[in-house]
């Protein structure tokens, strides 16, 4: 299950959601806004989606995840709209029988999410000014566009 939300994340849903009596080992991540990044003094963040193609591609990576590492289980919540510091702008839970497997699945998703969502970042710094960071042409975003039919 991937989803992108515009309120808090409640992890205890979350973990709850994933319960499964055949796994042994539950691995989760949490990505939270800090208060610096590149030496400046951050504020607040936005993130921005293209929710559509989001939605579907964040499903083909825990699909992979699936796939590639035998999960038994993985989810996948990432924040849109604004953010203060402390809050979690991703989060990432993995069940699985072994927590190698956990493990590397839940790295496999943060990693794939960072890369190929169309997820777009603005930080507001405590000077005023504010700026888009990582953001980053998506390699392969005419492929998916043709995947979604999108032009």
């Amino acid at each position: 299950m991937f989803k992108l939300s515009q309120t808090d994340i409640d992890i205890n849903i979350l973990k709850a959601s994933l319960l499964d009596a055949k796994a042994g080992a539950y691995v989760s991540f949490e990505g939270w806004v800090r208060d610096t990044n590149d030496s400046r003094h951050v504020l607040q963040l936005e993130y921005q989606a293209y929710e559509t193609l989001a939605l579907k591609e964040g499903a083909k990576i825990l699909e992979e995840a699936q796939t590639r590492f035998g999960i038994n289980g993985a989810a996948c919540v990432h924040r849109t709209g604004s953010l203060q510091i402390g809050e979690i702008a991703v989060w990432i839970g993995v069940t699985c029988e072994h927590r190698q497997e956990a493990f590397e699945a839940c790295r496999y998703i943060i990693d794939e999410i960072k890369t190929r969502l169309p997820i777009w970042k603005k930080e507001t710094y405590t000077d005023g000014s504010s700026g888009w960071v990582n953001c980053r042409q998506h390699a392969h975003a005419e492929e998916i566009n043709q995947e979604v039919g999108v032009s």
